[in-house]
């Protein structure tokens, strides 16, 4: 793990983000106390949508009928 003040990584950002690609980390100290990381980026799985099975029926899609058109409006 590579330590570096402020200074050096606001000078160097660039080179040190190419170290943490390659999957280094470095440590950014403001004087001799450490403050922040910087680390790889996980790569992240990818995800199914949803958390369960479901599917929509068909007749989600049909117009509302008047009484539930109503009931959706507001009467205000």
């Amino acid at each position: 793990m590579k330590h570096v003040k402020v200074q050096y990584a606001k000078t160097h950002l660039s080179a040190l983000l190419t170290s943490v690609e390659r999957g280094e980390e470095i440590v950014i100290a403001r004087g001799d106390q450490p403050v922040a990381r910087l680390v790889p980026i996980e790569e992240q799985a990818d995800r199914d949508l949803g958390f369960v099975p479901y599917a929509v029926p068909e007749t989600f899609f049909d117009p509302l009928s008047d009484d539930e058109l109503a009931a959706w409006e507001c009467s205000a």
